[in-house]
């Protein structure tokens, strides 16, 4: 079993930023690849970015980057330029044995 906590959420104006945080815990070793997703109110959950345990990332969004700490078994998004329609849950999945999910943490990006 895998638990994963996202953490940074919040309100930001438009043209701001914020980095999201996401810790594994639990049986973390065999974690492959970590990533993030968001979901608009209304719409369904996308895959925003992603990050293999070797390194190797991948993110949707030029204004969004992925990036991981295997020792601390954590990955990050930071999110910069944001613009209202980024305004969505964003939840941190795990691939490991099963496929995880955190809770989600809200982004609304207003003025």
């Amino acid at each position: 079993q895998v638990h994963l906590v996202e953490s940074g959420g919040g309100l930001v104006q438009p043209g701001g930023s914020l980095r999201l945080s996401c810790v594994a815990s639990g049986d973390t070793s065999g974690i492959s690849v970590m990533a993030w997703y968001s979901q608009p109110p209304g719409e369904r959950r996308e895959l925003v970015a992603s990050s293999t345990r070797g390194g190797r990332t991948h993110s949707l969004k030029d204004r969004f980057t992925i990036s991981r700490d295997n020792a601390a078994n954590a990955v990050y998004l930071q999110m910069t330029s944001l613009k209202a329609e980024d305004t969505a849950v964003y939840y941190c999945s795990a691939v490991s044995d099963d496929y995880y999910w955190g809770q989600g943490v809200q982004v609304t990006v207003s003025s």
